[in-house]
């Protein structure tokens, strides 16, 4: 029995991540010894038989052992009390309840504590859980749930149906006579114990048991895991019907973790350097396929005032994920991994792989306490574990200015958007001259009239002199309709989002897929691109006849808007990319298939209108363009407008780009990228070059970038510009932070934020408010 001294982390900071507290060696094998956690004391069997009590709060104190069991003690639970504060333990022979302040009274003393014998001559107890106030309590026993009366010692309830044994359990907080356990035959059950009847069985998880359970009080959801490192998240709320929120593989988790982490750090280092960080990374990722999952418990990383450098002012909500090799810290707002922890990475730790683990922190605490029992030895270790430092130590390494759609500094002369504000500031005088030289009166020959027509000197005067006329029609000229005479109604942000339908028009006589759709910016007309190679323009309530835009040759994939709603750019599975007057409807400006050497997959304008940015195979292009606005009937045959690539830039990784996104309506730097290696780069025009790669976005390549730009009815937080969202076919959409790289959130929530994807049907989705997500995260 030893208590070792503090081990610094193993990269270079000052601070030591892990402490181990307590390390004590039993008799016998301790490779799956039931271990628990309470917010002051820690309980774990010796020697088989004996079970001992060691408070974290107070080491000084005698280490509490207590006996009465003559088996292996096979199960250990804390009650949910503070005072007075029950433990419970559980054998072959017995099941015993402990006092822990009377049983430290009776040592104290020099008597030997006594429990109070709950039955005895059961089978071989996995589980035990007390009910919130802790006047019954759980016990699994094979694949039977016994539920006992505390007080009076007696069996309450049996409830029977699993077909595997019960290897965890829980009470529902807010419903006192619901139970879920989770059971060897992989699926999880509802009970209604007070009734003793089956709520709810859920079909067969996966192909490993399910070992651990926990529920989460303030999404109201439930969360399992398995042996072979998968985790489950359903949703408890009433009438979702227990649906599946979220499927997390540790591994595959861990992995994306990891290669984020490694693709950061090659932004600051030498490149002879960055090989061996690869080689490393991968060496890390097959030292083992699996995590099982050993232990759940939550997570609030809520740290101090003197220590929010990591996380913000508000609590995230977290999830300790146990393993035999590591520890993980899960966000249960977006599934990722926050923080991972290797026993490996800590050579002095006496315990490199545990058989058991068990987990416990306390909210607006900046420590966690951790204890593992080794598989292959006899040692049980009790740890320590400093949040600040772990968090510190992983984040992401950062080089330069913090990233920010808003422009925050002049363009550079270096700079490709530079070109763009040259010519905007020296314009070119050449249609000028030319219409001055057309006016110049040439010289004709000189005609002799016979008759020549009176000028009316001799007519009676007119009375009246002018009339103007009032019934003029307007033709190819702006309709009154079009004008900015609606008036704007204040909309709160509390209320729901619309959900009944107001309006249906078909697009065409024949059924027709509608690909893309955009509103302008003023939000009074529509535009859509169909299959049938046509794009059309609706006014916003979808009433009259819409205005046709023709000439590709296949279906319309993309459709965009100019910032001056005077423009419409077009891309189609032609391969060709055109400019549409929105007035005329008439085609101004064509990219021939042959402009790129592969088909353009995204395009845009960009800058407020100086350029159309767009992507093509691996790399996007920069394209300065005049459109001739000289109307010759005569020779409209021969086209005047004209474009010029100027600057263009692959993705770092060679991957062909399938989505491109960047902000039109005011002046930003920043252009998003994905590729199909499921990455997303983020390219700074200011500078000429990339500024950050986030990898494996998605499970599968991003179809669909969105960003925060803006409204003209609405004002809006400059932080909110910096929020996007990535949707990838059968991995949702999730919405991301530029200002530090991180998933915000992958969840259906109430909220104001919403986005229209492109789909067979339009759907709106929730998300959390913007005040709710700019207090998520706060910029390095």
């Amino acid at each position: 029995m030893e208590t070792p001294p503090e081990m610094p982390s193993t990269d270079g900071h000052t601070r030591a991540i892990v402490t181990e507290r307590y390390v004590v060696e039993s008799k016998k094998s301790a490779a799956h010894a039931p271990l628990a956690c309470s917010t002051q004391h820690c309980a774990f069997p010796l020697d088989g038989s004996h079970l001992c009590v060691w408070s974290y709060k107070d080491p000084s104190h005698q280490l509490l052992t207590l006996q009465g069991h003559h088996q292996l003690i096979t199960a250990v639970v804390f009650g949910n009390q503070i005072d007075p504060l029950l433990l419970c333990s559980a054998s072959e022979d017995y099941i015993i309840m402990w006092n822990v302040a009377e049983c430290r009274e009776k040592t104290l003393k020099g008597l030997t504590p006594r429990g109070t014998i709950l039955g005895s001559l059961l089978q071989t107890v996995l589980c035990l859980r007390f009910s919130l106030d802790d006047r019954a309590i759980a016990v699994c026993a094979g694949n039977k749930i016994s539920v006992m009366d505390v007080e009076k010692q007696s069996v309450l309830v049996e409830l029977k149906g699993h077909q595997g044994s019960v290897t965890a359990l829980e009470f529902c907080p807010w419903q006192a006579h619901t139970l879920i356990s989770v059971s060897e035959d992989r699926s999880f059950k509802v009970w209604d114990f007070c009734v003793g009847s089956l709520i709810y069985s859920s079909s067969i998880l996966t192909a490993y048991p399910l070992l651990n359970l926990l529920i989460n009080e303030e999404n109201q959801q439930l969360v399992t895991g398995s042996a072979d490192g998968q985790l489950w998240i359903f949703s408890l709320m009433e009438g979702h019907h227990y649906h599946c929120v979220a499927h997390v593989d540790i591994r595959k988790k861990r992995e994306t973790f990891t290669t984020r982490r490694m693709m950061a750090e090659q932004c600051s280092l030498p490149e002879d350097h960055q090989c061996r960080c690869r080689h490393e990374a991968d060496k890390r990722g097959e030292a083992e396929a699996t995590f099982p999952i050993l232990s759940l418990a939550p997570c609030d990383l809520c740290l101090p005032d003197s220590q929010r450098g990591a996380f913000a002012s508000e609590c995230t909500k977290c999830l300790w994920i146990g393993s035999s090799t590591a520890l993980f810290i899960l966000n249960l707002a977006s599934f990722e991994l926050e923080a991972a922890l290797h026993f490996m990475e800590f050579q002095s730790l006496s315990v490199q792989v545990a058989g058991s683990c068990a987990v416990m922190s306390k909210p607006m605490s900046a420590k966690a306490f951790c204890m593992l029992s080794s598989m292959f030895g006899s040692k049980i270790a009790i740890l320590e574990i400093d949040l600040a430092a772990l968090l510190s130590a992983q984040q992401y390494p950062r080089a330069g200015r913090v990233l920010s759609v808003l422009a925050s500094s002049c363009v550079l002369p270096t700079s490709p958007l530079y070109f763009g504000i040259i010519k905007e500031k020296f314009p070119k005088l050449a249609n000028t001259k030319q219409h001055a030289v057309k006016s110049v009166v040439e010289d004709r020959p000189l005609v002799f009239h016979t008759k020549v027509r009176s000028s009316g000197y001799t007519s009676a005067p007119h009375m009246a002199m002018f009339s103007p006329k009032t019934n003029i029609k307007h033709h190819n000229k702006r309709s009154s309709k079009y004008k900015n005479n609606y008036k704007c109604k204040e909309c709160s942000l509390e209320n729901f989002l619309p959900r009944n339908l107001s309006r249906q028009v078909a697009v065409a006589q024949k059924p027709v897929a509608v690909s893309c759709l955009q509103f302008s910016g003023d939000g009074q007309q529509l535009a859509c691109g169909l299959g049938n190679h046509l794009s059309l323009v609706f006014n916003a309530s979808l009433s009259g006849a819409p205005a046709a835009f023709s000439g590709h040759d296949g279906a319309v994939s993309t459709i965009c808007w100019s910032h001056d709603k005077k423009w419409l750019l077009s891309t189609g599975r032609d391969r060709t990319l055109r400019v549409w007057s929105v007035h005329r409807t008439e085609l101004m400006l064509l990219l021939a298939p042959d402009a790129f050497p592969k088909p353009v997959t995204s395009a845009q304008f960009y800058y407020m209108d100086t350029f159309i940015l767009l992507s093509s195979g691996p790399e996007f292009c920069l394209l300065k363009y005049h459109i001739d606005l000289c109307r010759d009937d005569i020779r409209r045959y021969k086209p005047k407008s004209r474009y010029k690539p100027i600057f263009r830039l692959p993705m770092t990784s060679g991957a062909d780009i399938t989505s491109l996104s960047a902000v039109n309506d005011f002046y930003s730097h920043i252009v998003l990228t994905a590729g199909r290696d499921r990455a997303v780069e983020v390219f700074d025009l200011n500078a000429g070059c990339s500024a950050a790669v986030l990898a494996e976005v998605h499970s599968r390549p991003v179809h669909r970038i969105c960003q925060n730009k803006g409204s003209s009815f609405v004002a809006q937080h400059s932080l909110a510009y910096n929020l996007f969202l990535t949707a990838a076919v059968g991995d949702g959409i999730r919405l991301w932070d530029l200002r530090n790289l991180r998933l915000m959130c992958m969840k259906w929530a109430p909220a104001a934020f919403c986005t229209v994807l492109q789909d067979t049907q339009i759907r709106l989705l929730k998300w959390p408010s913007t005040q709710q997500l700019l207090s998520l995260s706060q910029p390095p």
